[in-house]
């Protein structure tokens, strides 16, 4: 993390109890999951990371500042370019509304920030991530922090220790990184991130 967004320092941050999202105990509040199912956004995977990385970096009420500074931009940029990071995007009349980004290594997926421009935009990015993860076969949902808008999906704090033991098996595991990609309506996507075991197809 950054500082701030002027300052070119970077330093790693390792909280004692690390925010984990449970992928197979994945909570989606009733009225989003109505709000999903009615498809809202077109939902597109890694056409706009570094706009999605920037809008995540912009002001906020609440946020004025960001940790993503200069440095730490140009390393995710480079991670996408190599397949690393990835973005989801919700869009509305072809303008970016809303989205979140992260990194994987093996079976984890490490969410990094999100925004949104319209109501409910990132928690339906968030949806359509859970359900990829699972239908590719990833095991470890990293939150980083618990937050009051996560706790909703089911967040829970980790210990340190438990959780670099999940983080050890989950780099283990080889996810088709294709179930990424793959075109899912908003009906599917809420249907693969609460169903209780998927086989990835």
């Amino acid at each position: 993390m950054g500082e701030a967004r002027d300052d070119p320092r970077v330093f790693l941050v390792e909280p004692d109890q690390r925010g984990v999202i449970p992928l197979n105990a994945f909570h989606i509040p009733a009225r989003l999951r109505r709000t999903v199912r009615s498809e809202p956004f077109v939902v597109r995977v890694d056409t706009a990371f570094a706009a999605v990385l920037d809008a995540c970096a912009s002001p906020a009420p609440g946020r004025e500042d960001t940790w993503i500074n200069g440095p730490i931009r140009r390393l995710y940029v480079e991670l996408h370019a190599r397949g690393f990071a990835h973005s989801l995007e919700c869009w509305k009349a072809e303008r970016l509304v809303g989205g979140l980004y992260g990194v994987t290594l093996g079976g984890a997926f490490f969410g990094e920030s999100m925004f949104s421009r319209a109501d409910n935009a990132s928690k339906v990015a968030l949806v359509h991530l859970v359900a990829r993860l699972r239908l590719g076969g990833w095991t470890l949902l990293d939150a980083q922090f618990q937050t009051e808008h996560l706790t909703q999906f089911g967040t829970i704090e980790t210990p340190q220790s438990v959780y670099l033991a999940l983080l050890q098996s989950a780099l283990k595991v080889q996810p088709d990184k294709s179930a990424l990609a793959q075109p899912l309506g908003g009906s599917d996507a809420v249907v693969y991130a609460l169903q209780p075991t998927i086989q990835a197809s």
